[in-house]
């Protein structure tokens, strides 16, 4: 056992507390979905792409310029992130911009940013 690993040596049960928590927890369909809505997060070029429709509404072509990458993939991406409700879209004439789909995400992805930071 590594010298800095902290373990419980108890026996004691804290049924206050369990039953407190059990009590609050969501069910099991809620933790799966938000299970899914990380495994979205994990990604690096969409997290690259919510970086930058975090700064500002983007297109397509502009977000393939930003990124070096192709506008197919791009659009692969963006597909999975609407689909998670992660962006969402308005159309000017022929022209799709994307944005992030609420302050909730601007906040978590925001809060994530900070974390990994303060290393």
């Amino acid at each position: 056992m590594p010298k800095n690993e902290v373990i419980c040596d108890c026996e004691v049960i804290h049924e206050d507390i369990v039953e407190k928590v059990k009590k609050n927890m969501p069910d099991e369909s809620e933790l799966y979905d938000l299970s899914d809505f990380f495994k979205v997060l994990g990604d690096s070029t969409r997290a690259k792409i919510l970086w930058a429709l975090d700064e500002s509404e983007m297109c397509v072509c502009d977000l393939a310029v930003l990124l070096n990458m192709t506008k197919s993939a791009i659009s692969h991406q963006l597909r999975l992130l609407k689909q998670a409700n992660l962006v969402k879209y308005r159309r000017e004439g022929k022209v799709v911009y994307y944005s992030l789909s609420d302050d909730h995400i601007k906040s978590i992805f925001e809060t994530g940013l900070e974390h990994i930071r303060e290393k």
